[in-house]
């Protein structure tokens, strides 16, 4: 009887695996394994909110393979010490495993290799499994990345995607391997209370109604910071529980203006993933430096804290802010907002708002959190470095009638639409009544200080 051994990590999911297709293939029993790796601790990666995540995920994970026959095993210590326990305890001649391309993910594969070399036991590593296109795949002539991304994106759109593999009927597993219980939600404190459910479940269900409904529209309705009409299936890719090139071939299937805008954020992925795959150093250092003298956080204390608690005066910025903190998540549009307001017009530096990203977005991940933020510090690959967004025109043009502002800032629900993203231009007596900060600084004073200190003022 032949044995070969999964270890799932950022690709939860049974639908679109190539591991472990490949796995049951080879072998005629499979261990899907899960490491609870302490290092994640220790980094500062174990965030409640993506804890919580977690937990549904391998939950429901659990559920699909009990429902072929199977179980998930879940172990805790050093990844390439327990995968290799369990390769022993269960005859194993193979482990399968996704790539990753972080720092961390490229020393785990070399430990795992090294620690299944010394037994005898081959490590098989699967591209293309938590991106549509590998990273490496499309290169230009002459270098290993693209830094632009649109030259990508006309690459990337030629590339011939692998196979959708079906899930499995049946997964048989071991006996004598056995595993720790799941985690839990309900064990995780701290969560967000808006936070939403994980699981491969519930993402294929999400996309489904969302590809219905809002996909047709996505061209023209992606900014709407009201309408909320985004796929917010970024946890769910995040964590490996859709597959992107399942999605990639499903929006391509249904065509359209709103299919292409879809597809157009999944290659953003894939971009992100080759530029650190390529520059792994760009997870804590500029891509491009612009030889900024940042603010720090002794410096900027209280702006940074007004940021954090949605007290910037400026009504879109703390919407977006206080979204964060109740969701675990954040529309798109406002991502970008509140990144270039604390950047450019703080002129705060980039890794104290990553950071706090970090500690609250359920689908933070080093890949797309960090890369994103120097994208918008303009220390990444943004070909218009020194663009600053006005927080109040884009408020007024991707939430004309303050909808998102008032969801999010009660203070404000009272205020006309002419008012509600600049409340300073009330009359005094209808300003003094709001229980509303008036705004951190001026943004001609924010913007002069910045291009100041990029050489450009």
């Amino acid at each position: 009887m032949t044995v070969a051994v999964v270890l799932f990590t950022s690709d939860l999911r049974l639908h679109d695996h190539p591991p472990l297709r490949a796995a049951l293939a080879s072998a005629d029993e499979v261990v899907p394994l899960f490491v609870r790796d302490p290092v994640v601790h220790a980094a500062g990666f174990d965030a409640p909110n993506r804890m919580a995540f977690l937990a549904d995920c391998l939950a429901d994970l659990d559920t699909s393979l009990r429902e072929r026959g199977g179980r998930l095993v879940v172990r805790t210590g050093p990844v390439a010490r327990q995968t290799r326990a369990v390769a022993a305890e269960c005859g194993a001649a193979q482990v399968h495993m996704a790539a990753g391309v972080t720092r961390w993910a490229q020393r785990r594969e070399e430990l795992l290799r090294a620690a299944l070399d010394a037994c005898g036991v081959a490590l098989h590593v699967h591209d293309a499994v938590t991106t549509a296109v590998a990273p490496g795949t499309v290169t230009p002539s002459g270098g290993d990345h693209y830094a632009v991304f649109t030259p990508y994106f006309r690459r990337w759109s030629k590339e011939r995607l692998r196979d959708v593999c079906p899930a499995p009927r049946a997964v048989r597993v071991p006996d004598a391997v056995r595993g720790e219980p799941l985690p839990r939600r309900s064990k995780v404190r701290g969560t967000s209370p808006g936070l939403p459910e994980g699981g491969e479940s519930r993402g294929r269900d999400r996309f489904t109604r969302w590809a219905r409904t809002d996909l047709p529209v996505y061209e023209e309705r992606h900014d709407d910071l009201a309408g909320d009409a985004t796929s917010r299936l970024s946890p769910y890719l995040h964590f490996g529980a859709l597959s992107p090139v399942d999605l990639v071939v499903r929006a391509r299937d249904r065509g359209g203006r709103g299919a292409e805008a879809f597809v157009r954020q999944l290659c953003w992925r894939d971009f992100h993933h080759q530029v650190l795959a390529a520059r792994p150093e760009a997870s804590v250092q500029d891509y491009r430096t612009r030889h900024d003298r940042w603010r720090t956080e002794e410096e900027a204390a209280e702006d940074i804290t007004a940021w954090r608690e949605g007290r910037t005066g400026y009504p879109v910025i703390d919407a977006a802010m206080r979204q964060l903190r109740h969701e675990g998540w954040m529309h798109n549009r406002a991502r970008l907002l509140v990144a270039s307001f604390l950047t450019k017009t703080l002129y705060v530096d980039w890794r104290i708002g990553a950071r706090h990203f970090l500690d609250l977005l359920v689908d933070g991940d080093i890949v797309n959190n960090q890369l994103n933020w120097q994208w918008v510090a303009g220390t990444g690959t943004d070909t218009r470095p020194h663009r600053v967004l006005n927080p109040v025109a884009q408020a007024k043009r991707h939430d004309p009638h303050g909808t998102y502002v008032r969801r999010w800032v009660p203070e404000l629900r009272d205020v006309d639409s002419r008012h509600v993203h600049e409340p300073w231009r009330l009359p005094e007596d209808a300003r003094a009544r709001l229980d509303y900060p008036r705004p951190l600084i001026d943004l001609a004073d924010g913007l002069a200080r910045f291009q100041h200190a990029r050489g450009r003022g």
